[in-house]
């Protein structure tokens, strides 16, 4: 299985890794690494995108996504791309062949601001779930972020507080740190899994996300996405839209202030 990087060091922004396998799947080409820095897309997040550099040749890797445990990169090899140096379909594979050393180089800009975006959407679904609501969905982009929440009613003023509760929290001091736990000890504290109706991955251990501290904790729930290390790093949020979408499910998106 690919050595998931991330999940230790989301502040990783390049890595060597080597090609253990390339294929062509529906005419993209698909690449597979020993080990990567690059986000495959899941848990309502975009996936990373970036380079892999072969020599002076730049391959761009459009999407990344996971398959029975390992990552693989779609990585653009046509001729006359961006990011690609004369580099053409024919030859490309031989540039990325088996066993070839390459060098990862995520959109770092790009990531910084999607694990910004989900600290802190982290930090207002724990308002809501506070107040009775679990998610039902979520989308994150550089943009912006949205959730959808259980809520029977549409309240306005709900939506309102948990971003203010939110936002006294940004900009200060408090920690984000990750751990694993066993799955079984997950599985027993329901206050661990937020998402309503999904289990976390069948795994062993799962990786878990805690904002704050024992003394003034402000979330904790499995999680396996890239996350700041602290809250300081990350603005003010304001609502950006909020719809109701029928009985039971309540959207909210939100953006940082400018």
């Amino acid at each position: 299985m690919t050595d998931l990087l991330f999940m230790d060091n989301s502040y990783l922004k390049e890595c060597d890794a080597v090609v253990k396998s390339i294929n062509d799947i529906q005419s993209e080409t698909v690449i597979r690494l020993d080990r990567t820095i690059f986000y495959p897309k899941g848990g309502g997040v975009l996936s990373d995108t970036g380079r892999l550099v072969v020599g002076d040749a730049n391959f761009i890797v459009k999407e990344v996504y996971k398959y029975n445990g390992d990552v693989f990169h779609v990585v653009d090899v046509g001729e006359g791309r961006d990011g690609v140096k004369e580099d053409v379909k024919e030859n490309a594979k031989e540039k990325l062949g088996v066993g070839v050393k390459v060098r990862c180089i995520i959109d770092w800009n790009r990531r910084y601001t999607m694990m910004k975006y989900h600290t802190a959407a982290h930090v207002l679904t724990s308002r809501f779930y506070n107040m009775g609501a679990r998610i039902t969905g979520n989308q994150i982009t550089p943009e912006k972020a949205r959730f959808d929440f259980n809520l029977p009613d549409f309240d306005r003023r709900m939506m309102e507080q948990a971003v203010q509760e939110a936002n006294f929290y940004f900009g200060n001091d408090i920690p984000v740190n990750v751990f694993y736990m066993d799955r079984k000890d997950v599985l027993n504290n329901p206050e661990l899994v937020k998402l309503a109706d999904k289990m976390p991955p069948d795994v062993n251990k799962l990786r878990i996300v805690k904002i704050g501290t024992d003394d003034d904790l402000v979330d904790i729930q499995a999680d396996g996405g890239p996350h700041v290390k602290n809250l300081n790093e990350i603005p003010k949020i304001e609502i950006m839209k909020m719809e109701n979408k029928g009985k039971g499910n309540k959207r909210i998106y939100f953006k940082f202030k400018d």
